[in-house]
């Protein structure tokens, strides 16, 4: 589990609303593709097969630690990798992304999808215990996606912008979509628990997709089967966040959903978010990642207008709204670090 080390750290702290040296700041997607370091290690080497190496896993997530001095690491994996794991041919095409050979449209697919064994991600728990190994006192986030961005990139066979295929099935076969949520949301949590048993100190699940929904039909289709993921790790000891993109209408739901921190992305501010996340749960974000090609003396400002704003909620976790950018400058990034650690130093 993790150390006192851990449990005291910048992240941990902020995630749980207590008091904190400085705000906390990771950014999502910081290891790998901003980093030439990262792309000369992976050169020729396929993203799912790295990430079954824990050596290289380990190494790309310290990666960014050692480059930014960023308050966490987050382990170098992808939302697939469970389902991959499950039995479901997928490849993650670059430029593309996950590309699902035979799409889930019925409940005899579904029944192709089977229960995740720790045994079948073995490989995730020795990079976890490599990476922690290595990272001393900085504390590691593990991760999962949620069960609605995992379903439609099974139903769609790959990125969507409507995700029509998605939606016909949830509002034209209700019982073969909760049969894929339940399952989904059963296989990512045996997923989180491998991670924390390795010894991750937070987790987050990923819903980068659920903002296409309204609130009602989030409700209805989907909330069920995040907050039983979440709910589920309530007494694992490490703090959870939730995260999803275009979800302002949605962040009450989300915030119900049973996580102790709440990701934004960058077009709802910190202080509208708390007020409708409400007043008891830490939030996470939100510069615009499209910020960080900008003039400095305008991400100087972006950055003190995010951090003021987060100063609502009981906790904050500095982040971006959405990945580091592929074109975006890794110095800037370290910058930012460094802004963020020395505007909030208390």
């Amino acid at each position: 589990m993790t150390t006192k080390t851990h449990t005291d750290s910048a992240l941990v702290r902020a995630a749980r609303g207590q008091d904190v040296p400085h705000t906390p700041v990771w950014f999502m997607r910081q290891a790998g593709r901003s980093l030439p370091e990262y792309r000369e290690l992976r050169a020729g080497i396929g993203m799912l097969d790295t990430i079954r190496r824990p050596d290289l896993v380990a190494e790309i997530t310290l990666q960014p630690v050692r480059r930014h001095g960023v308050d966490a690491a987050v382990l170098f994996s992808d939302i697939v990798v469970p389902v991959a794991a499950a039995g479901v041919g997928v490849d993650i095409v670059a430029g593309t992304g996950p590309v699902v050979a035979e799409p889930i449209r019925s409940a005899h697919d579904v029944a192709r999808l089977r229960r995740l064994e720790p045994v079948d991600v073995s490989y995730v728990d020795e990079a976890v215990r490599l990476t922690v190994a290595e990272l001393g006192d900085t504390p590691l986030i593990g991760f999962a996606g949620a069960p609605f961005t995992l379903a439609s990139y099974l139903i769609e066979g790959g990125p969507s912008r409507n995700h029509a295929k998605t939606k016909a099935l949830m509002y034209g076969d209700p019982q073969t979509w909760h049969a894929l949520m339940e399952r989904l949301a059963e296989n990512a949590l045996t997923f989180l628990r491998v991670q924390i048993e390795a010894g991750v100190s937070a987790i987050q699940l990923f819903d980068s997709w659920v903002g296409a929904l309204s609130e009602a039909d989030y409700r209805h289709y989907v909330l069920p089967h995040s907050s039983a993921v979440l709910s589920a790790l309530a007494g694992a000891g490490v703090p959870r966040i939730h995260f999803g993109v275009g979800t302002g209408e949605l962040l009450g739901a989300m915030g119900e959903a049973g996580a102790d921190v709440v990701g934004v992305d960058w077009r709802t501010p910190l202080d509208v978010a708390t007020g409708r996340i409400g007043p008891d749960k830490a939030v996470q974000g939100n510069l615009d990642p499209c910020v960080l090609l900008a003039p400095w003396e305008v991400i100087e400002a972006e950055v003190r207008r995010v951090l003021d704003q987060g100063r609502a909620a009981p906790g904050h976790i500095f982040n971006l709204g959405h990945g580091v950018l592929p074109e975006i400058d890794p110095t800037v990034l370290t910058r930012v670090t460094e802004l963020v650690h020395e505007d909030t130093a208390r």
